[in-house]
């Protein structure tokens, strides 16, 4: 069984996130949602209560859109309650250890904007640094990301293009999880 932990601030706005979520749901009923946005909207979260799901599941999938190269601020909020020292790090840390770290995100922009002579200058893979090492620090298996371009309706992307899409990516989501044996 794994874990979502769905990082979008408002999921009933969001297009390609909430149809991510809805075809994980039909897929694999298995599947732990955790709602931050729902579960948090006055960001207080309950560190006790993310962890117990943590430790609960094999996998953790981070799911949110790409905000200004990073993630969502309740998500970062998140990871700095919940990934805590003695519960991810530490001496008496490492609770995380061997856990699969799935990141999962939407980005608005095309795909050719993503490369250095585009407009934002630098590949998609570059941005998830900070995830990579937060992975690693925890002990945790980190999994190239899982993403797609082109999730926003002012940029030209028609509503049913972006459904496929993200269709297409739960698949991706759910078939991973096969082959990491979840």
């Amino acid at each position: 069984m794994a874990l979502v932990i769905l990082g979008h601030p408002d999921i009933e706005k969001s297009l390609a996130n909430r149809t991510i979520i809805e075809e994980l749901k039909i897929s694999d009923p298995a599947v732990e949602i955790r709602d931050l946005g729902n579960l948090y909207p006055d960001y207080h979260i309950d560190a006790r209560a993310e962890q117990e799901a943590l430790l609960r599941h094999k996998a953790v999938i981070f799911q949110y859109p790409l905000y200004w190269y990073s993630m969502p601020a309740i998500l970062k909020h998140w990871f700095d309650t919940v990934f805590e020292y003695q519960f991810a790090y530490g001496s008496q840390g490492g609770k995380l250890k061997d856990k699969y770290f799935i990141p999962s995100f939407t980005v608005g922009a095309p795909e050719r904007e993503y490369n250095p002579l585009g407009e934002h200058h630098f590949r998609v893979h570059e941005f998830c640094k900070n995830l990579e090492q937060t992975a690693y620090y925890a002990g945790m298996k980190y999994t190239d990301p899982v993403y797609f371009h082109g999730t926003s309706v002012n940029a030209g992307y028609t509503e049913e293009d972006i459904k496929a899409k993200a269709r297409l990516h739960a698949r991706k989501l759910t078939k991973k999880l096969a082959e990491l044996q979840i």
